[in-house]
């Protein structure tokens, strides 16, 4: 599907030549004329069982899950990003409470600035393949 750059920039050129969209011309709504897509299409929504108005999905039934994995299937990657993640929120409050110490030793801060440091590069350790992900589609934009 293409992005919303490409399909404004097909709208502006197929306003600029006058050609429209589709070869058949459209009824507008409410004119008492019966459009033959629309007779189309639910005729095939009907013949796959799908019954009412076509509705957008995100997903595709066969990219998901059946159920969420549990804590007790989750996989050690699983937990190393939980950790990693935990360590930045740890020292990210950790460096916000010495900010506010009227006297905090040096040290402290380089502990807590290594500490940032380390779960933010670890991150790209145990983070997955972004084209494992199921949340995103074939161009790279999240659904």
């Amino acid at each position: 599907m293409p992005n919303r750059e490409e399909r404004r920039a097909r709208a502006r050129r197929e306003r600029r030549s006058g050609s429209p969209r589709s070869s058949a011309p459209v009824a507008p709504r409410g004119s008492g004329r019966v459009n033959e897509y629309d007779l189309q299409e639910r005729s095939r929504r009907l013949a796959e069982g799908s019954a009412g108005p076509w509705v957008p999905s995100a997903s595709d039934s066969e990219q998901w899950e059946d159920e969420p994995p549990t804590a007790s299937h989750r996989s050690a990657a699983w937990w190393a990003r939980v950790v990693c993640w935990s360590l930045i929120a740890l020292s990210a409050v950790a460096f916000l409470v010495a900010m506010w110490l009227p006297s905090h030793p040096l040290w402290l801060l380089i502990v807590v600035a290594v500490a940032f440091a380390i779960g933010i590069l670890s991150l790209f350790f145990v983070s997955r393949d972004p084209s494992s992900n199921p949340r995103l589609d074939d161009n790279g934009t999240a659904v």
